[in-house]
């Protein structure tokens, strides 16, 4: 998972972040997704184009959340597919398959709206958040 990030934020100034929630979720999962949003900070990327991918996989739910800048750009719609996508691939306990293939959804929209430039530093983590 960490690695198809990688990949894919090489092709843009974009950043893709996953986040686990481990144990109950009692709230909706959008609304966590956007809370964690906020405490990782993601919401201060140069171009407001980061995406969080919230999965509660004891909850058996999960969210996709994206900043304004690539909400903008794509609108729901984006939003919609990688979801449903995710939901087909869980629903047959393909987890992982279903984590790189969003990210990989969500890297080309973001290289196709927000190219890689020599100056983009990768500025949030790789690495798969959890608590």
């Amino acid at each position: 998972i960490v690695q198809a990030i990688r990949e894919e934020e090489a092709k843009t100034s974009g950043q893709i972040r996953i986040y686990v929630q481990r144990g109950d979720l009692k709230v909706d999962p959008v609304l966590a997704a956007q809370k964690r949003f906020q405490a990782l900070r993601m919401h201060k990327t140069h171009q407001r184009n980061a995406v969080l991918i919230f999965v509660a996989p004891r909850a058996h739910k999960f969210a996709v959340v994206g900043d304004e800048g690539i909400h903008q750009k794509c609108g729901d719609t984006l939003w919609h597919q990688v979801v449903q996508k995710m939901r087909e691939h869980f629903r047959s306990e393909r987890f992982s398959e279903a984590i790189v293939d969003a990210i990989r959804d969500i890297g080309a929209v973001l290289a196709r709206h927000f190219p890689v430039t020599a100056e983009g530093p990768n500025e949030l983590p790789d690495e798969i958040v959890e608590s």
